[in-house]
């Protein structure tokens, strides 16, 4: 039982401390995917600002300028991205470095087809650290899912996805797909570790990195594409949410088509017993047998 959507992601490299620059080219390649007519769109982290944290942290830049450039929740880009998903009709999700008073949170947004906020996250696990002090850096204290026109969703940034402890607990949480914006490693090890988490939650992941995408459904890669500013499309299952109900639909379904393929096997079977041609050796690697024609073979005794 899944849910089918299109999913986007695009490898946009942003201008470092350059939101006018970033905002327009995230615009332009937004309407781009959005003509392959897809459900949801990812962009990577630090979109907005360019990612640009550790200029302050070895002292190129101030606290100040982290604090200028940061975007609030209502600010005139965010609005902007709003009404930009509402005219695609299309979801839009991204990462941005977010105001909140005089801190500063590297967060990830969800904005859905008709332009509503659905979910936020801020970052919990920082390759750099944090210290109270760094306000321009503040750590998230949340881990949670939130709902989405395709079920529940939950994010990862970046060095998040290295911990499974992070996409468990929003699996936990009731997530059925996990979104990561990234602005990091391209090294074939954090392909690994993505995929891991497909498959340690059995549920899709939509990677958006600096120079690689990856999708993952039903734990196998179904889009990769390395490079910045590529538009990777694919097809993800999301699977349905944990309830009894949903279990014993589930049951049922499969308790009506094994009915079938258990007597298509016995057939095989006793195909194999008496000599005749038969398809038993597929069924015993777990493959379902379908009718075909096969030439006839003489026994053998």
């Amino acid at each position: 039982m899944y849910t089918t959507i299109k999913a986007i992601a695009i490898s946009f490299k942003p201008r470092k401390w350059d939101k006018i620059h970033n905002a327009k080219q995230m615009d332009t390649l937004f309407r781009k995917a959005a003509e392959q007519r897809p459900d949801l769109i990812l962009a990577t982290e630090g979109a907005l600002e360019g990612y640009v944290v550790m200029d302050v942290v070895e002292g190129r830049k101030k606290q100040t300028e982290m604090l200028e450039i940061a975007e609030p929740i209502d600010g005139i880009y965010i609005e902007h991205f709003k009404k930009l998903a509402k005219e695609l009709k299309t979801c839009l999700c991204f990462g941005f470095a977010e105001k909140i008073g005089q801190k500063v949170y590297n967060s990830a947004i969800f904005i859905d087809h008709k332009g509503a906020i659905r979910g936020k996250y801020h970052k919990t696990q920082l390759a750099e650290g944090t210290h109270k002090s760094w306000k321009f850096n503040s750590i998230g204290k949340n881990i949670r899912s939130f709902e989405t026109p395709f079920g529940k969703a939950g994010f990862l940034i970046c060095n998040d996805r290295w911990n499974p402890i992070i996409a468990r607990t929003l699996v936990l949480d009731g997530a059925q797909y996990l979104l990561i914006p990234s602005f990091g490693s391209k090294s074939r090890a954090q392909d690994k570790e993505v995929l891991a988490r497909a498959r340690e939650n059995g549920v899709p992941v939509v990677e958006a990195n600096v120079g690689v995408n990856l999708i993952a459904s039903k734990g196998e890669i179904v889009g990769y594409e390395r490079g910045n500013n590529k538009i990777t499309s694919s097809i993800i299952d999301i699977p349905a949410y944990s309830s009894k109900k949903n279990a014993r639909q589930s049951e049922t379904l499969y308790m009506q088509t094994q009915s079938i393929e258990m007597h298509r096997r016995y057939i095989e079977t006793i195909k194999r017993i008496e000599g005749k041609p038969n398809l038993v050796a597929e069924a015993s690697k777990g493959k379902v047998i379908h009718k075909r024609s096969q030439k006839n073979q003489q026994k053998m005794y």
